[in-house]
């Protein structure tokens, strides 16, 4: 098996061809986000490469990431989820770059280069656990806050660093809106239908499903792309960019036990308790923010489920006929709600 050190050397020369360059350090501001009878999907697909990934090693990992935009521009660190990778903000960064902010676009673990310094270390993805990747990398960065921008995985993970680390956290974009895990929730059924869209789930729950995820990720993830934004006609080369993250030698026992942790299948860690016990709380959010819903959010996309977790200056937008990848899907009105926060 390669080795995870060879494997973050090599995917970072694969993706590293063509970097996105001159911008300007002038924050000028993006037309005004679109209303929903608009064109959403304007600047789809416009950017191919995120540019050179860089390195870092930051707490138990050694993580990789793309950034844009000065060095001196107000941090703005945007957040991926599954099946996805930094590819997901390939548009929205060099917007963002052109109007004066520096955009950081990590890969979470399990994804692409980003791996684990030790092999001792336990594949975990409870929440809490990725949420302290994202301060570390942080830290080993020196941002002090950031704007915080992320859907799926990376909604969750704002979420966490919003409520339970606010200083960090300037402003947040969050699709999807509230996504903290609990867990004593989780244990609950839902009605068939909604059940149902969550098939996977109970996919992975069995060994079964492991299998077939280790042998099938590259067919199963683009199946998922399908269903859950099935109005976005993508073509195989945007998939492939991003189906080239899910080689990582750990990515199946991340996202088997990020799912199988919470439907309480299997077990967090002790260092991790105080925190999972603090969002057991579900805490209110207090820092600027603007939610976003988009098709995939169904009946829940005008927010109303969530709008009271949020106890600071809001606002929420619905991306009508855009599905769960919106900040790919949706680039320049993504971008526009990223700025329009940080001047809440």
């Amino acid at each position: 098996m390669i080795s995870r050190r060879r494997f973050a050397q090599a995917f970072a020369a694969s993706v590293a061809a063509t970097s996105l360059g001159g911008w300007s350090s002038k924050q000028a501001a993006l037309p005004p986000a679109p209303p929903p009878t608009n064109d959403l999907r304007a600047g789809s697909g416009k950017n191919t490469s995120l540019g050179p990934v860089k390195q870092i090693r930051a707490g138990v990992l050694d993580i990789g990431y793309a950034e844009f935009g000065p060095a001196t521009g107000p941090p703005v660190v945007l957040l991926h989820g599954w099946p996805y990778d930094p590819h997901s903000y390939v548009d929205v960064g060099p917007l963002l770059a052109a109007a004066g902010y520096r955009v950081i676009i990590p890969y979470l673990r399990g994804f692409g280069p980003t791996i684990f310094l030790s092999k001792d270390t336990v594949r975990n993805a409870q929440q809490s656990a990725v949420a302290l990747d994202v301060i570390a990398l942080m830290d080993a960065l020196e941002i002090d806050n950031a704007i915080l921008g992320g859907f799926d995985w990376g909604t969750r993970t704002a979420d966490i660093i919003a409520a339970l680390w606010p200083e960090r956290s300037k402003a947040l974009v969050a699709v999807s809106g509230y996504g903290i895990n609990d867990l004593e929730a989780n244990l609950q059924p839902l009605v068939p239908a909604a059940e149902y869209g969550w098939w996977y789930q109970y996919y992975f729950a069995t060994e079964r499903g492991v299998l077939g995820y280790g042998r099938n990720r590259h067919d199963f993830n683009k199946l998922i792309w399908k269903i859950v934004s099935p109005n976005w006609n993508f073509d195989d080369a945007t998939y492939e960019r991003t189906a080239t993250s899910f080689s990582n030698p750990d990515h199946v026992d991340i996202v088997i036990h990020n799912y199988r942790w919470r439907m309480s299948l299997a077990p967090g860690e002790p260092q991790y308790d105080g925190y999972e016990q603090k969002l057991a709380m579900a805490p209110a959010i207090a820092v600027p923010t603007i939610t976003i819903g988009s098709d995939f959010d169904g009946a829940a996309a005008d927010g109303n489920a969530y709008r009271d977790k949020f106890t600071g200056r809001y606002e929420h937008r619905i991306f009508a006929g855009i599905g769960h990848n919106v900040p790919q899907e949706a680039p320049q009105a993504f971008a526009q709600a990223v700025i329009d926060v940080d001047h809440f």
